[in-house]
């Protein structure tokens, strides 16, 4: 699955094309590389996003066929580290 409708599916971003302009912008890595937004997604990558106030690893745990339900969304990824950014 693309690396932004996984996102998408899995509710780690709101919306497809904010995950590809997240992409656009170098704020998304996979396994410590640098992501684009057509990249494939992988059960055990390690995904970090970069947000405006947190930084958010997470590994990938399962990756679907389909659009799932928001209930079963946070059963496709295991938060690692989350990093509160601190405001200057």
């Amino acid at each position: 699955m693309r690396l932004d409708k996984f996102l998408k599916v899995s509710r780690l971003i709101k919306r497809r094309t904010e995950a590809k302009k997240a992409c656009l912008a170098k704020c998304i890595r996979i396994n410590n590389r640098i992501a684009k937004a057509g990249d494939e997604v992988k059960i055990a990558d390690e995904i970090e996003i970069n947000f405006a106030n947190k930084i958010l690893q997470a590994k990938v745990l399962d990756v679907p066929l389909k659009n799932i339900s928001a209930e079963k969304a946070s059963s496709l990824y295991e938060v690692i580290k989350e990093i509160k950014k601190e405001e200057d």
